[in-house]
């Protein structure tokens, strides 16, 4: 009988899973439990492309391969429903966002379970259900009643097009991230979450932390600690003292000028009436602009002197204070000391607006070039004079102690999370404004705060919930009196700081989790997402997760233990697909064709999953002719067997040492691989595995039971990547039950490591790493094991590969360019 896979057999499996309940999870099952989540999806509207199968469909691979070992792999997913885009949407469309979004979701739960994925739905979450966000709402008054929820007025970035406040991290490049648009500044009351509280530990956190270093960095560098001093600088005529933070205390004797943000609360009061004109006309300039154009380097520096001078707390020496908008209010203290001997910036501004430059460090003795920016040797420094910067750090700290001017102080960039946004469609804040009572929260039991059908979405500088009245007028939970909603909706990225516990628990209607649920199944294990939210969402998930804990809500300090960034598959011309760009790929037809396990097989092999690439399908006929040989491998056994039955029961017949040998380095190599998703690796080594049970078969006439282990081992080996065509497999070769209900085949280590040699990898001829192959392992197989070390991928971004030279058994060449 020929075998056949084909689209209709991944609708004969998905048929049976759905009515076996396969992969329904089973919360009191005895084996030990695995979270494997992907960072669930924006229902868009569009058809899946690639990309959502490269983000949802490969990490299935790993669930599968867990499954198989053993695990109760609790793997769930859903939909971040709110946002920006679809409140656009209705203004061009005049379709409600609810009815686009519940429309989107629709066609999207279909398309995803085209896939073949181990997802159960029964745990589905959708952010803008009224069932979440009531809980949502519920996080945002536990953070308000311990403090760390509050509202100040500030400047925010402001787009003009979305008419809404961005973060910081949303306005990047000076530019909305999602329309495009120049943002401004502007002055407005927001909500908070105090996530600087936090600052520290979420820095030492991320040393414990199964994630990529790159990832760890990037929020090392975004929470910035610095260790320093705060100086206080008394002011001529004033009561108050100007409070400066520095890491370099061991230029103190160098400052020459103070500069204030020009947005500081002090100003009013310190200008002199002769420069108060000049002073407010630069305020307004400098509210123009954008934080990211104000600090750029490439920005010309630009100032007004104040009038007021301010004393320097170790020698009296009055100092001219100046504003300047490379200063901002929102970091450190909002004012400098100025250094212009030894500060890059301070060394431009003087020069252009002629003020002092004292020189108090050197390196050498003379022709030094300023301004000089490394430690050294303090001179004009008065008794500090000799010392190098690091003890006259310490002493000019401690002599500002002893003077009640200064102590060392850790700073961090880190700011707090703006959580207001003037929009629509997002979880409504639960706040109501009194004029007896003032600010009041809304009552846990009178959640949730829902939200309107009927509002106008032209955008006007506030939120479109400002103008239903029927939401807006309100009673006074405290005094009964009349009141006022908030009309600002919180920022989507709070529905997503803490959607992986609702999964945990999505119906019930008590508690937003089961508290022992949480403490079972966090953190999660497996969390696969984009690198592009490390400085968003990952940060903020985990500052939730922290306040959660110290509230008595869950347990453990990280809700990530273990994370994965997926490459990005771009459009066939080099681009990051968008329909803007017309480039994006539909999987619908080549699943038509091929089916899903030969495109989702093909997505594995062709690309690295940890880098992704450019977008080709030349490759995928190859996959198919691999699956049309493992179908004739499969044949042939059968074939054999029914002419003349399978020789043995007992493995031992038609046992082969060697092959035995290559059967226990394959088990190890792949699974290995997908350890640690690097399925491209795991396929070639597949693939080689294939070759060796096919040069077996060719050597016996009578199928054998040694035959019948290799088959069956190679696809238990393969089910992951191929879940439909390998359940049509098992079927055939008589097994009963599901090829997912058996287990994940263990190696012999002394066995894998027998015929194994280890080579260099080098680039350009110098060496840069070390690989293990076995002596059966094809030239192919063993150069897509060298592309994929770490170390070689690092060294290889941004450059291209001429050809890679394959000395046997000695070394492998990457020659580059």
């Amino acid at each position: 009988m020929r075998i056949n896979y084909s689209r209709k057999t991944d609708v004969k499996w998905q048929k049976i899973w759905e009515e076996s309940g396969i992969y329904r999870f089973q919360p009191d099952s005895a084996k030990e439990k695995l979270y494997l989540m992907e960072m669930f999806s924006y229902p868009s509207g569009a058809k899946l492309h690639i990309g959502h199968w490269w983000n949802f469909g490969i990490p299935d691979i790993w669930g599968r391969m867990k499954r198989m070992q053993g695990y109760q792999v609790f793997h769930p997913m859903g939909f971040d429903a709110f946002g920006l885009p679809a409140e656009n949407y209705a203004i061009t469309s005049g379709i409600h966002p609810k009815t686009s979004t519940e429309e989107n979701i629709r066609t999207m739960e279909e398309q995803l379970k085209t896939i073949g994925a181990t997802y159960d739905w029964d745990y589905e979450i959708k952010t803008c259900e009224p069932e979440y966000y009531r809980w949502t709402q519920w996080l945002f008054l536990q953070l308000y009643h311990r403090g760390l929820a509050y509202q100040k007025k500030a400047p925010v970035n402001w787009c003009p097009s979305c008419q809404t406040v961005l973060a910081n991290e949303q306005a990047k490049n000076g530019e909305c991230d999602r329309c495009g648009s120049k943002v401004i500044q502007k002055d407005l009351t927001q909500w908070f979450f105090r996530i600087t509280e936090y600052a520290e530990e979420l820095l030492s956190g991320l040393d414990s932390l199964d994630w990529p270093e790159k990832t760890k960095a990037i929020q090392r560098n975004w929470i910035g600690k610095s260790k320093g001093a705060e100086v206080m600088f008394e002011i001529e005529g004033c009561e108050e003292k100007l409070p400066v933070y520095t890491t370099r205390v061991d230029t103190l004797m160098g400052v020459t000028y103070l500069v204030m943000a020009p947005e500081h609360s002090l100003i009013p009061a310190i200008t002199s009436e002769k420069q108060r004109k000049e002073v407010e006309e630069y305020q307004k300039a400098a509210a123009l602009l954008t934080e990211l154009d104000r600090t750029s380097a490439m920005k010309e520096k630009t100032g007004v002197f104040t009038g007021a001078m301010g004393i320097h707390p170790l020698t009296g020496r009055k100092i001219p204070i100046w504003i300047s908008d490379y200063v901002i209010a929102s970091y450190g203290t909002g004012a400098v000391m100025a250094v212009p001997a030894h500060d890059t910036r301070d060394y431009e501004f003087a020069v252009k607006y002629q003020l002092p430059i004292l020189q108090v460090i050197e390196r050498s003795k003379g022709g030094e070039r300023l301004p000089l920016t490394g430690a050294g040797i303090l001179v004009n420094s008065g008794k500090f004079t000799g010392l190098s910067s690091e003890k006259a750090g310490e002493k000019i700290t401690a002599d500002l102690s002893l003077r009640q001017a200064g102590a060392s102080r850790t700073n961090y960039r880190l700011r707090d999370w703006l959580v207001s946004r003037q929009r629509y469609w997002g979880a409504p804040i639960p706040i109501v404004y009194c004029e007896k009572c003032g600010v009041v929260p809304v009552p846990e039991e009178k959640l949730p705060v829902t939200l309107p059908f009927e509002v106008d979405f032209i955008p006007g500088g506030e939120s479109p919930l400002a103008g239903n009245k029927e939401f807006t007028d309100t009673v006074c939970p405290c005094c009964g009196g009349a009141a006022k909603r908030e009309t600002d909706t919180l920022d989507t990225f709070v529905c997503s700081s803490w959607y992986y516990l609702r999964y945990l628990d999505p119906h019930n209607q008590k508690a937003p989790w089961d508290i022992e649920k949480a403490r079972q199944f966090m953190p999660i294990d497996k969390y696969v997402g984009g690198i592009e939210h490390a400085a968003m969402h990952l940060l903020y998930a985990r500052f939730i997760y922290k306040a959660l804990r110290d509230m008595g809500f869950v347990e453990g300090s990280e809700p990530f233990r273990s994370l994965v960034h997926q490459g990005i598959i771009l459009g066939p011309d080099g681009q990051k697909m968008s329909k803007s760009r017309g480039n994006t790929i539909s999987p619908d037809g080549y699943i038509e064709e091929y089916g899903s396990d030969v495109f989702r097989t093909y997505l594995s092999f062709g690309f690295s999953y940890q880098e992704g690439g450019t977008w080709k399908d030349n490759g995928i006929k190859a996959v198919k002719d691999f699956f049309d040989r493992i179908t004739r491998m499969v044949e042939n056994f059968q074939e054999r067997k029914k002419e003349t039955g399978m020789k043995g029961r007992n493995y031992e017949e038609g046992f082969d040492e060697k092959i035995d040998r290559m059967q226990h380095r394959a088990i190890k190599a792949v699974t290995q691989e997908l350890e640690k998703f690097q399925f491209n690796t795991a396929i070639a080594r597949l693939m080689e595995f294939r070759r060796v049970i096919v040069e077996y078969q060719s050597e016996k006439k009578e199928s054998t039971a040694f035959e019948f282990k290799l088959i069956t081992c190679f696809i238990k080996l393969f089910a992951p990547f191929a879940p439909h065509f390998t359940e049509e497999m098992w079927e055939e070769l008589g097994m009963k039950g599901s090829v997912f209900d058996s287990s994940w085949p263990v190696f012999d280590n002394s066995k894998a490591e027998g015929d194994a040699v280890e080579i260099v990898v080098q680039i350009n001829s110098k060496n840069r790493c070390k690989i293990s192959i076995g002596s059966h392992e094809t030239e192919e197989a063993i150069k897509m094991q060298a592309l994929n070390q770490k170390e070689i991928i690092a060294e290889l971004e941004g450059r291209t590969v001429r050809r890679i030279i394959y000395v046997k058994a000695r070394l492998i060449n990457i020659v580059v360019s």
